[in-house]
C-alpha cells in the first residue's frame, strides 16, 4: 500500500511524468480583446485588393499561452466561433464597431484519442448544417472527421474514412465544407492526389461520419507553392478556397481560388481562378480559417490566421466584402475577318 501512495504522490506531482506533456487549455476565464489592424500600413487609404474590399480586421490578444492558433471558424450574424487545432473554442459577439460582448472559452468534449496531447486534438477544418446546427470536424493524424451537436456541446459520431487513410499525418483534413444538397467536400493539405502536384480530395455524398465509403475521389490543383488550408461555399454555390505559402526565412503569403463546382467529377483534376492576393506589403500571416456571411445584400469574407502561438505570428480576424466577376469586354467589331494563322493566343 505504501508502494502504491507513492506511485499516486509522483503522478500527482509530476502530471508530465508518463511522457508527453499535456496539452494547454484555455481555462475558464475569457480574457482577450481586439485591436485593429490595416490591410496596409504604409497606404491606410487601400482598400481594394483583387476582387475584395476590405472592410476592416483586427488581431485577437489573449493571456494564456493557449490562446491562438485558430484553423477554423464559423460566423452566424454577429457571433464568431474559432477552433484551433488544439481543440480549444473562443467564441464571442462583435458589433459592428468592433466591440466584443459574451466572449467564451471551451475545449472540444470529444475526439480522436484522450484530448492530452495535440495528436488527439489536430483539428484543423470546420462545417456547419445551418439548418440543424449540427458541426463536423476534420482531424489531422487521425485522419478522421467527427460529427458534433450544435455549438459543440458533444461528440454524436466519427469515422476515419478509408479513403483518408493514406493521407499524410501533418497534411490531412485541412479544408472540410458542407455543401447545401448534403455532400460533403475535403482536401487534403499535402497528401498527393492522383496527379502531380495536385492534393487529394474526396467529395462524400452524405455525412461522412455515417456514410465513409459513399462518394468519390478528385484531386485539386492549388497555385504552385501553395497549399489549401480551408474551404468554404458561396451562396451562389460556387466554392472559395483558401490557400497559402510559406518562406524562409519567415514570411507567409496567401491567395483566394474561386472553383465551380461543376468541374467536380470522379477523378477530375479540378483548378480555381485567383480573385485575389494577401502578400507583403499587404497584411499578411499563416491564413486557415475562412467564412461567408450576407450583409445587406452583399457577400462578406472573414479571414482568420493561425499564429502557432508564436510571438512571431498573430491571431488575425479580417473582413472583405467580395465583388462582382469582373465583365470581360465585348469583342471590337473588325472591318474584315482575322487571320486564322498561328494560335498563340489559345
Amino acid at each position: 500500500m505504501r508502494i502504491l501512495y507513492s506511485v499516486l504522490l509522483l503522478l500527482f506531482l509530476i502530471p508530465d511524468w508518463m511522457g508527453q506533456a499535456q496539452l494547454p487549455l484555455l481555462g475558464d476565464d475569457p480574457v482577450f480583446e481586439v485591436h485593429p489592424v490595416s490591410l496596409d500600413e504604409a497606404h491606410p487609404a487601400l482598400r481594394r485588393v483583387g476582387q475584395l474590399t476590405w472592410l476592416g480586421g483586427v488581431e485577437l490578444i489573449g493571456h494564456t499561452p493557449a490562446f491562438g492558433g485558430f484553423s477554423s471558424m464559423r460566423v452566424t450574424g454577429d457571433h464568431f466561433t474559432l477552433l484551433s487545432d488544439g481543440g480549444n473554442i473562443v467564441s464571442f459577439r462583435m458589433d459592428s464597431r468592433w466591440r466584443l460582448s459574451e466572449r467564451g472559452f471551451a475545449e472540444l468534449p470529444a475526439g480522436p484519442g484522450t484530448g492530452w496531447g495535440k495528436e488527439d486534438r489536430d483539428s484543423e477544418s470546420m462545417t456547419v448544417d445551418p439548418g440543424t446546427g449540427q458541426i463536423w470536424v476534420g482531424f489531422e493524424r487521425a485522419n478522421a472527421i467527427w460529427r458534433y451537436a450544435p455549438g459543440l456541446v458533444r461528440g454524436e459520431a466519427h469515422a476515419a474514412p478509408p479513403a483518408m487513410a493514406e493521407w499524410p499525418p501533418n497534411g490531412g483534413a485541412e479544408s472540410l465544407v458542407r455543401l447545401a444538397d448534403g455532400s460533403f467536400i475535403v482536401i487534403s493539405e499535402t497528401g498527393p492526389g492522383a496527379h502531380d502536384k495536385g492534393r487529394a480530395a474526396i467529395r462524400f455524398a452524405s455525412d461522412p461520419t455515417q456514410h465513409p465509403r459513399a462518394g468519390f475521389a478528385f484531386t485539386f490543383l492549388p497555385p504552385a507553392g501553395f497549399d489549401p488550408s480551408d474551404i468554404t461555399a458561396l451562396p451562389d454555390g460556387r466554392l472559395l478556397v483558401l490557400v497559402r505559402q510559406f518562406r524562409v526565412p519567415f514570411d507567409f503569403s496567401a491567395k483566394l481560388v474561386m472553383v465551380d463546382p461543376a468541374t467536380i467529377r470522379p477523378g477530375a483534376l479540378v483548378r480555381g481562378r485567383e480573385i485575389a492576393t494577401l502578400a507583403r506589403p499587404l497584411i499578411h500571416d499563416n491564413f486557415e480559417g475562412l467564412a461567408i456571411t450576407r450583409e445587406n445584400g452583399a457577400t462578406i469574407v472573414w479571414i482568420c490566421s493561425d499564429d502557432n502561438q508564436l510571438f512571431l505570428q498573430r491571431s488575425l480576424l479580417l473582413k472583405f466584402r467580395l465583388e462582382p466577376d469582373p465583365v470581360s469586354p465585348r469583342p471590337l467589331k473588325r472591318d474584315r475577318p482575322a487571320s486564322r494563322g498561328g494560335e498563340a493566343g489559345r
